[in-house]
Order: C-alpha cells, then structure tokens, then sequence
C-alpha cells in the first residue's frame, strides 16, 4: 500500500470510527501530507518498507526547515498514530515509529504579573462606566479564582454560591467549586446590581452571568479586548492575555505558603505535575526564605 493510501485510510478511520473534530483531522491532514510528500521524495513507496531510519530522517528535515520542537513533535504524533493504525489494521507487521522519541521541549514558565501588576490591571478597569463595571467584576474574579476564561465566560449567576464561593466547569465538563475573595465579590455585585439588569433587557432571558450592553453572553473575544484595555490603561509594556490571570493567581497563591495540591484543586488539574510548574516560578522566593531562616545560609 503506498504512503497516500495509506494516510487516506487512516484519516477516514479518525473521521468516521473516533469521530475526531473537524479541526483535528484537518492537522492531521496536514501533517502526513508533509510525511508522505518525504517519502516520496525517498523514494519509499510502500508502507511495508518505511524503516525507523525514515521517520528520523523526515524528524530532522522538520527541524532543519525551522519548524519548532513542539510543531516537530505534534507532525510525529501524527506519524505514529498513522503507524499503530497501519499495525491494528494488518496492514503492515511492524510499527517503524514505535521507539522514535519527539524532540525534547524546552520548560516553559507561566507569565505572570507581579502583586502590583495585578493592582494596576484592576485599578485601570475602576470608573462609573457600566462596561468599566463589568470588566472589573470578570478581571477580579479571574485573579480571585484562576478561572479559565472559558469558564468564566460560561458561569450562569446561579453558579453564584451562597457561600462566597463559585462553580466552575473545566476541561472534560468537570465541576469545581472555587471560594472568592470578597473584593471580587464586592466588584461582582456592584455589576449585578447596576449593570446586568439594565442589560439583561436589551436581549433575550439568558442565565449568563457576564452580559454583553445588548443582553447576550459574553464572549471570549470580548474578554480578550477588555483585558487588552486595561493593560494599556495600566500602561504595563506586557503582552497580557486571560490566562496570565490565571498563572498569577497560582504564583502568588505559592509564593504566599499555598500548598501545591491544594492549588490544583483550585485550577482544576488533574496532575499535580501540571501544577508543580509553578513552583518554579516561585523559586526566588524560596530563596529568599532559605537566606532569612537557615542558620548557615548567609
């Protein structure tokens, strides 16, 4: 069977047995294009023939085309699931991609803003303005929760718990419930009082907690242009995005003697290895403790 076949079969089999999302067999598509296209040009027209030395062949000629480590290692991905396929399927005896390592990713740190960053943020969406009021009740609850801005975006006011606390729904429709702080609450009520009601009647009923002035939700891009805003406002010479809320809620959470489990109930993660990333970001302040208390540190 050559390459092109072979790649087609596959891609109807994520289409149509996994069901996979248009999008993802679209990059799927993508990806063993290039991977076919090279064995092509090896000269390699059977599936049957590809060997190991094949795949690191067309790994390199990724990186040597300037590709990054992360694209280089989603294009293999994509190589190895069309091989397993190929295995399951008897079409081929032996999967060549099976021991073919992806490239190794540099760490890469959270972005956070500083405490008083975050202050300047949030002092620059203050004002009268209902649209300022709205924006300074989503800023604060996504510094007070780590929210996604997903799930922010998504929270109906009855998510609102009595108990100064939020329901969130993350990742895979899992459910959390998150405790918030009372100046975001004070922010969140000020908008639910002055704001939302005067909204909520320019559009249809809608249980969403954070409107748009002609009453529908609000969207993602809505959110993003708010946070952009008030970073220029703040005058903050930082690419701000609505997860840099997010990674400074957890940053300063361990910086101030948070424990590391306890902030991945809070964002949500199923690993605590994904959370243990931040306490990287806080090393400084380790440091600093470390010189203040060990005997023999200074």
């Amino acid at each position: 069977m050559t390459p092109d076949v072979a790649a087609a079969r596959y891609l109807r089999h994520v289409t149509v047995e996994r069901g996979l999302a248009a999008n993802t067999v679209a990059a799927y598509r993508r990806d063993l294009s290039a991977y076919t296209e090279f064995l092509a040009g090896e000269a390699v027209d059977d599936v049957a023939a590809v060997r190991p030395a094949d795949i690191a062949a067309f790994s390199r000629a990724l990186a040597e085309q300037g590709k990054s480590a992360a694209s280089v290692g989603r294009m293999l991905s994509s190589v190895r699931g069309l091989h397993r396929f190929l295995v399951d399927d008897r079409v081929t005896d032996a999967d060549p991609a099976s021991d073919i390592a992806p490239p190794k990713l540099g760490m890469r740190l959270p972005k956070a803003l500083t405490i008083d960053q975050i202050g300047r943020v949030l002092d620059a969406v203050q004002g009268d303005d209902p649209v300022r009021m709205r924006d300074r009740a989503l800023l604060e609850l996504l510094y007070a929760t780590g929210a996604r801005i997903s799930e922010a975006v998504s929270l109906d006011v009855d998510d609102l718990e009595g108990d100064r606390s939020v329901r969130l729904r993350g990742k895979g429709g899992k459910q959390r419930v998150v405790p918030v702080g009372s100046v975001a609450l004070r922010a969140i009520d000020e908008y639910l009082v002055r704001v939302r009601p005067e909204w909520a009647r320019q559009g249809h009923a809608t249980p969403a907690l954070f409107l748009g002035p002609r009453g529908a939700r609000m969207s993602r891009q809505s959110a993003w242009l708010a946070i952009r805003a008030a970073a220029e406002r703040a005058q903050l010479d930082i690419a701000l995005s609505p997860h840099t809320f997010r990674h400074s809620f957890a940053t300063h959470l361990l910086a101030g003697g948070a424990d590391v489990r306890v902030v991945q109930e809070l964002l949500g993660h199923s690993s605590v290895s994904t959370t243990q990333i931040y306490t990287l970001v806080t090393i400084d302040t380790l440091r600093d403790v470390y010189a203040a208390s060990h005997p023999r540190a200074r």
